[in-house]
C-alpha cells in the first residue's frame, strides 16, 4: 500500500467506535489510600498540578485518572483495578530507595490480596500499574504474579526485556509536559536531513555516531547538546531515535512535538499505541543493521515525495502524544485508557458481592 493511501490508524472506524464505547463504559477501581498513609507520597497522586522530568507520564496518568469519570467507588462494576504505586516516587523515598522497590511491591500485593477479594479472584489479570522509569523492568522480581498476570503499562517495552509480554502489557510514551502553542516549521525550511544527539550508552548509538560523525546532511553528536534541542528538531526532516540503555526515551515525544519525522533505530520494540496507530504512516523504522544505509533510506523518502506525507501524518498524531492538566479527548491519557480497554479482562465473577 502506498503511503498516501495509509491512514495514521490501522482501522480508524473501528477505533472511533470502540473509543466511544470505552469512554462511556470503562470503569476502573483505584485501591484507596489515605493522606495519612505513611507512604502516601508513593501511592497517591502528586499535589503538583504540573509534574516534570523524564518520568512525568507516571504522575500525569495518576492525576488524570483520579479526577476522571472512569473511576468507580463500586468495585463490583470495575473492569480493571489500578495499583497506584509509583516506581519513580519510590526511588526518591529514602525509606525505600532503588534497593527496596522489589520488597515494597511484594508487600503491597500481599496486603491488598488479604484485605480485598479482587486480586485473588483473577490472580491479578484485571489489575494494572503504570511505570516509566527503566528500573520498573526489575521491580516485579519478588512479585512474579504481577509480572506474569497483571497488565504492565510501561515505557520499557522491548520484546526481549524480561517480564514484558506484548499484547498483555502496553507501551506508554515518555512525554515531557509541554504547555503553550505547539511549534511548527514548514518542510521546505527543514534544511538538515536528519539529527541525533545523546550519550554514548549503547552499541547502536556508537555505531550511528561513528558512521555519520563527519557527514554534512546527517547531524550526529556524541553527547547531549549544551543548547536547547528545539532548533535542531525544527530544522531537521528526520529525527534519529537510537536505542540507549532503553529503547524508549523522551526523544520520541520530542520528535513528534516538533514535527520531525521519527526514525526508530531499534529492533524488537513495542512502539507506543501500536495497536491503534499505523507507525509506518508517520515514522521510519530502520533495523540497527542498516545504519550504514540511513542516508539512502531517508533520501529515497524525500525524493519520492513520501517525506511530505510522513511529515503531514506526524502533525496528525501529535495530539496523541501530549499530556494536559485536564485530559483532552485522544491525548496520551485517553490513548493509554484505550489500550487498557482493549486488554480488559472478560472474567466476571457472579454474585461476588452478594
Amino acid at each position: 500500500m502506498a503511503l498516501h493511501d495509509q491512514d495514521v490508524y490501522h482501522e480508524k472506524d473501528v477505533f472511533l467506535e470502540n473509543y466511544k464505547e470505552m469512554n462511556k463504559s470503562l470503569k476502573i477501581y483505584i485501591y484507596p489510600h489515605k493522606k495519612t498513609d505513611p507512604f502516601a507520597n508513593v501511592l497517591l497522586p502528586e499535589n503538583s498540578a504540573s509534574p516534570g522530568g523524564n518520568y512525568a507520564s507516571e504522575s500525569y496518568f495518576k492525576i488524570a485518572l483520579s479526577m476522571s469519570h472512569f473511576v468507580t467507588e463500586d468495585p463490583s462494576e470495575a473492569d480493571l483495578f489500578f495499583l497506584p504505586f509509583s516506581i519513580a516516587s519510590m526511588r526518591h523515598d529514602k525509606r525505600i530507595g532503588i534497593g527496596g522497590i522489589q520488597d515494597f511491591i511484594k508487600d503491597y500485593i500481599s496486603t491488598i490480596s488479604k484485605k480485598y477479594p479482587f486480586w485473588n479472584r483473577t490472580g491479578g489479570a484485571d489489575h494494572f500499574y503504570v511505570a516509566c522509569h527503566s528500573i520498573g523492568r526489575t521491580a516485579m522480581e519478588k512479585a512474579p504474579e504481577v509480572r506474569i498476570n497483571a497488565i504492565q503499562v510501561v515505557c520499557s517495552s522491548s520484546y526481549f526485556l524480561a517480564g514484558y509480554t506484548a499484547h498483555k502489557d502496553a507501551s506508554i510514551p515518555q512525554i515531557w509536559p509541554r504547555p503553550g502553542v505547539t511549534p511548527s516549521r514548514h518542510p521546505s525550511k527543514r534544511k538538515m536531513l536528519a539529527f541525533y544527539a545523546g550519550a554514548m550508552n549503547s552499541k547502536v548509538r556508537e555505531s550511528l555516531v561513528q558512521t555519520w560523525i563527519n557527514d554534512t546532511e546527517i547531524s550526529v553528536h556524541q553527547k547531549r547538546l549544551n543548547t536547547p534541542y528545539s532548533e535542531s528538531l525544527l530544522g531537521s526532516k528526520f529525527c534519529l531515535l537510537a536505542k540507549g540503555f532503553e529503547v524508549n526515551t523522551a526523544r520520541i515525544g520530542d520528535a513528534i512535538y516538533y514535527g520531525c519525522v521519527p526514525v526508530v533505530l531499534a529492533d524488537y520494540y513495542d512502539l507506543p499505541f501500536a495497536d491503534i496507530l499505523n507507525w509506518s504512516s508517520f515514522a521510519v523504522v530502520v533495523s540497527t543493521e542498516d545504519i550504514a544505509f540511513l542516508k539512502t533510506i531517508l533520501k529515497k523518502r524525500v525524493d519520492s515525495g513520501e517525506y511530505l506525507k510522513l511529515h503531514n501524518n506526524v502533525l496528525k498524531v501529535q495530539k496523541h502524544f501530549q499530556w494536559h492538566k485536564k485530559p483532552v479527548d485522544f491525548d496520551t491519557f485517553y490513548m493509554v485508557l484505550y489500550e487498557l480497554w482493549l486488554r480488559r479482562s472478560s472474567i466476571r465473577i457472579l454474585n461476588l458481592f452478594n
